[in-house]
């Protein structure tokens, strides 16, 4: 496209892997279960969507327990929370979204790290950043159920055609784990992480020496 003075440098969490190599790491065989991601909303538009109608179709479908992961905005919401919580599924959020003005959300990757390395699977009714994340620490991936829409969804961006255009190998409920595996690191560029001299260069960094 033209454009210039941009680096590949990849996603935050392949940064939060090298420094946490065991953070949350249990024997392969003592993880136990799927955590499930519903799409979610944002603060800027819902999701409509029928949660009930999910959570009956992940019950016939995941064969372990469950944890359903909400965004703070859902799980702020108490019939959300009982549409899964009925089912007999465990509801847990990893934190506020924050911002770049404050430290809310600062352990949110940390707290999604720990629960999937907890787990044997994960699922989402649309394929997004947890799948690749879960992918990585040899989660299985599942994606299955209804899409959901956000309202006024933007047309142009091809919703959830355009996903399975681009990775039909990733959706269903069951995924050939090599397949997930390849697209996460591809996705989540850990063929460009940059070394920590690379990043102090980049951004005018100063190291800074603990006495």
């Amino acid at each position: 496209m033209g454009r210039r003075g941009h680096y590949l440098v990849g996603a935050p969490w392949i940064y939060l892997l090298d420094l946490e190599p065991d953070l949350g790491r249990i024997p392969e065989e003592e993880r136990r279960g799927t955590i499930w991601y519903p799409f979610h909303g944002w603060e800027k538009n819902a999701v409509s969507g029928d949660h009930g109608r999910l959570a009956a179709e992940i019950r016939q479908v995941e064969d372990g327990p469950v944890t359903v992961c909400l965004y703070w905005l859902e799980f702020a919401n108490p019939d959300i929370r009982r549409a899964y919580e009925s089912a007999g599924f465990r509801v847990v959020c990893h934190g506020d979204r924050g911002s770049r003005w404050d430290g809310r959300g600062r352990d949110f990757l940390r707290g999604q790290l720990v629960e999937l390395r907890g787990h044997r699977r994960v699922a989402s009714n649309r394929l997004g950043s947890a799948l690749f994340y879960g992918a990585s620490v040899g989660c299985d991936v599942a994606v299955y159920g209804d899409p959901m829409q956000f309202e006024g969804e933007r047309p142009e961006y091809g919703g959830t055609a355009r996903r399975m255009r681009l990775w039909p190998e990733l959706h269903g409920e069951r995924v050939d784990p090599g397949l997930a595996a390849e697209a996460a690191r591809r996705e989540l560029g850990f063929d460009h992480q940059a070394t920590p001299e690379e990043l102090l260069r980049m951004f005018g960094w100063k190291r800074v020496r603990c006495a």
